[in-house]
């Protein structure tokens, strides 16, 4: 099983570019999550809904034009949740997830903290409730979970180009950072691309200023989690660098599962 994680930073502008279906086509991945759809559910094109045999379902946020997240998938799953039952972060459209037999796989939108230190807040307390949830919903199924998305925090040094100049900024804080290792080190996840690739130069997202990603002066900020559970049946992850269509690239795994 493919699933992929892409922040299209627009749907409808993706399509446009036809980046899009350019994508399904040719990489005809099973599950596919998308990040800032930027659209309400009732304007999102028909061509997008339903495409080339996928079942698509859409979370949009309150705000039009603004965040949303939506999934692409070629099996049935048991159900389809969207949002996670906090008012202030479903109102965004951050969160859908998807039951299967044997697993729950979610495509989330972390906030970006960049603008103020209120929103510096609200994401830290989007790490907090989300995963609180994510922990009460392994619990109560007793399936492992992958949590892929736009996280919008690198890691370590080695996610992103410029660490010494961007210590300061969000997105790269020692109490962002801290989050990352607390879902490696106390909550059991594990980092699928960084589990089998130690490269350097793996961004996922590139800012449109000054040719940053023809220079690859980039970011780690997408990523696939899964539970410890579900290692044994990690056959690949992978950053598609060379997918165009948004700042940001998707990125993957391939499960045996």
């Amino acid at each position: 099983m493919k699933i992929i994680s892409w922040n299209v930073n627009g749907i409808r502008a993706c399509a446009k570019k036809g980046a899009f279906f350019d994508y399904i086509d040719e990489h005809d991945p099973d599950i596919l999550f998308i990040q800032e759809i930027k659209a309400l559910e009732e304007d999102i094109p028909e061509e997008l809904i339903n495409p080339r045999g996928y079942h698509s379902e859409f979370f949009s946020a309150k705000r039009k034009g603004y965040s949303g997240v939506a999934i692409y998938t070629k099996h049935k799953p048991i159900k389809i949740i969207k949002g996670f039952g906090v008012d202030k972060f479903d109102d965004e459209g951050r969160v859908i997830s998807a039951e299967f037999e044997s697993f729950i796989c979610l495509g989330v939108y972390f906030p970006n903290g960049q603008m103020n230190d209120d929103r510096l807040q609200y994401k830290l307390d989007f790490y907090d409730a989300f995963f609180q949830y994510c922990h009460e919903l392994k619990e109560n199924t007793g399936k492992p979970l992958l949590v892929c998305g736009d996280y919008n925090t690198a890691h370590t040094e080695i996610d992103l180009a410029r660490p010494k100049e961007n210590e300061d900024v969000s997105g790269f804080l020692p109490v962002e950072r801290a989050w990352m290792d607390k879902l490696i080190d106390e909550y059991g996840y594990v980092d699928t691309f960084r589990h089998l690739d130690d490269r350097e130069e793996q961004y996922s997202w590139w800012t449109y200023r000054a040719g940053a990603r023809a220079r690859n002066v980039g970011w780690r900020i997408d990523y696939v989690l899964i539970h410890r559970e579900l290692l044994p049946t990690l056959d690949e992850a992978f950053i598609q660098q060379s997918v165009m269509g948004s700042d940001h690239c998707p990125v993957g795994v391939t499960l045996s599962i």
